[in-house]
C-alpha cells in the first residue's frame, strides 16, 4: 500500500503522517513541497507600559518559509525545496517608566527559511534544497527604561538566513541538505534600565546557516551537507546600559555557517562541505554605574562544525573553507562601582570538533580540512572607573582549531 501526500504552498507546510497499528504492511510515503517566497515579511510590536506588577511579555516571530514533514512508525521520503526572495525582519521594543514587573521576557526571532523532520520508529530519508536570495534577515529588540526597574529581565534576539533540524527516535535517517544564504542576517538588541533586583540577561544570535540533528534510542544517522553562506554580513550585536545591576549578562554570537549533529547508540556519518564568504561580527557594549555580577561576552565564528556520538561509531569527512570579509569580534563592559566585571571575546575563523563514546566501544574515523584566507581579530576592555572585586578580560583569536576525541559519557 502506498500512501502519496504532495504540498505546494509558499509559505508554511505541515505534514505529519502516522501509523496508528502495528501490522506486517509496509508504509511508504513521500512528501514533496516546493516553497518560493517574494513578498518581504514584517512581525513588530511596541509595549509601552507605566507600573507593572507581575510580569511584561512579548513574543515576536518573522518567518519567511517554513516546512515540517515528519513521521511515526512509517518509512518517509522528503523532497523540500525553499527558496527566500525577500526580506524578514521581526522587531520589539518595550518603553517602561516605572516598572516593567517582577519578570520581563522579550523573544525576537526572525528566519529566512526553516525546515524541521523528526522521525519515530521508522526510516527517513530525503533531500533539502534551501535557498535565500539577496536581502536582509533583521532581528531587533530594544529596552527603554531608564528610570525604571524590574526584577528579572530575558531578552533573546535571534536571526537566522537557513534552518534545517533533524530529529530521531529508534530510528534510521539518511539525508541530503544543500543551503546557500545571499542574505544579510542581523540580530541587534540592548537596553537600558534604571534597576534591576535579580537577573538581567541580553542575548544576540545571528547565522547565516544552519543544520542539527539529535538521535536517541540507538538511531542511526547519514548527512551529506553543502552550506554556504555568500552574503556580505552576518552580525549579531547587543548594548546594554543600567543604573544598577544585580546580576548581569550581555552576550551575543555570530556565526556564518553552523553544523551541529548528536547522535546515542548508533551510527553518526557525516560529509560536510562548508563555506563562508561573509564578514562576520559579533558584538557587545555593556555598561552598569553599580554591578554584583556583570559580564560582556561575544563570540564569532566563520564555520562551525559539530559532530558527536555517545555510541559505536562516528565517521566524519568535514571541509571547512572561511574567506571573505573575516571575522571581528568585541567585547566592552564599563562599570563605576562593583563586585566582579568581565569581558570575554572569541573570534574562530573554522571550527570541527567529533566525538565518540569510549565506554561504547566507540570507533572515530575523522578527515578534516580547513582553510582560512580571512582576518580573525578579538578584542575586550574592562572599565572600572570607581572600586571592585575583580576585572577580567579575555580575548582570544584563532584562525583554525579542530578536536576529535574518543571519552566517556559525562557522568562516569
Amino acid at each position: 500500500m502506498r500512501r502519496l501526500a504532495k504540498i505546494l504552498i509558499a509559505g508554511t507546510s505541515t505534514a505529519i503522517l502516522t501509523s496508528a497499528v502495528a501490522t506486517s504492511q509496509t508504509y511508504d510515503s513521500v512528501i514533496v513541497s516546493d516553497q518560493v517566497q517574494t513578498g518581504d515579511i514584517f512581525a513588530g510590536q511596541t509595549l509601552d507600559v507605566v507600573e507593572i506588577t507581575e510580569a511584561t511579555t512579548a513574543v515576536t516571530t518573522a518567518t519567511g518559509a517554513a516546512f515540517n514533514g515528519s513521521a511515526d512508525s512509517v518509512t518517509l521520503d522528503v523532497r523540500a525545496n525553499q527558496n527566500l526572495q525577500a526580506n524578514v525582519t521581526a522587531d520589539t521594543r518595550l518603553n517602561a517608566a516605572v516598572s516593567s514587573g517582577a519578570s520581563t521576557s522579550l523573544t525576537t526571532t526572525a528566519t529566512g527559511v526553516t525546515s524541521e523532520s523528526n522521525i519515530y520508529g521508522g526510516t527517513l530519508t530525503g533531500v533539502y534544497n534551501q535557498q535565500t536570495g539577496p536581502g536582509r534577515i533583521y532581528s531587533h529588540s530594544h529596552v527603554e527604561a531608564p528610570d525604571a526597574e524590574t526584577g528579572d529581565v530575558t531578552a533573546s534576539t535571534e536571526a537566522i538566513g537557513i534552518h534545517q533540524g533533524f530529529g530521531a527516535s529508534y530510528s534510521v535517517i539518511g539525508a541530503r541538505v544543500n543551503q546557500t544564504n545571499q542574505a544579510d542576517v542581523v540580530a541587534d538588541g540592548g537596553g537600558t534600565y534604571g534597576y534591576v533586583e535579580g537577573a538581567a540577561t541580553f542575548v544576540g544570535a545571528a547565522t547565516g546557516a544552519n543544520v542539527t540533528s539529535s538521535g536517541a534510542g540507538g538511531s542511526g544517522e547519514r548527512y551529506i551537507i553543502n552550506q554556504t553562506n555568500a552574503a556580505a554580513l552576518t552580525q549579531a550585536s547587543q548594548f546594554t546600559a543600567h543604573g544598577n545591576a544585580y546580576l548581569s549578562t550581555t552576550s551575543a554570537t555570530a556565526s556564518g555557517g553552523n553544523i551541529n549533529l548528536y547522535n546515542e547508540g548508533g551510527l553518526l556519518d557525516v560529509t560536510s562541505d562548508q563555506s563562508n564568504q561573509a564578514y562576520v561580527r559579533a558584538q557587545t557594549g555593556a555598561s552598569a554605574y553599580q554591578f554584583g555580577s556583570a559580564a560582556s561576552i561575544a563570540y564569532g565564528v566563520g564555520n562551525s562544525f559539530l559532530a558527536g556520538n555517545f555510541g559505536s561509531e562516528t565517521l566524519i569527512d568535514a571541509v571547512q573553507l572561511n574567506d571573505g570579509g573575516g571575522v571581528e569580534v568585541i567585547a566592552d563592559f564599563t562599570g563605576a562601582e562593583g563586585y566582579d566585571a568581565t569581558a570575554n571575546a572569541t573570534a574562530i575563523g573554522n571550527a570541527a570538533t567529533g566525538y565518540v563514546c569510549s565506554d561504547c566501544e566507540g570507533r572515530l574515523v575523522a578527515t578534516s580540512q580547513q582553510v582560512n584566507n580571512a582576518d580573525v581579530g578579538a578584542s575586550t576592555s574592562v572599565t572600572v572607573t570607581g572600586y571592585a572585586r575583580s576585572a577580567t578580560g579575555v580575548a582570544t583569536a584563532v584562525g583554525n582549531t579542530a578536536t576529535y576525541y574518543v571519552s566517556r559519557p559525562t557522568g562516569h
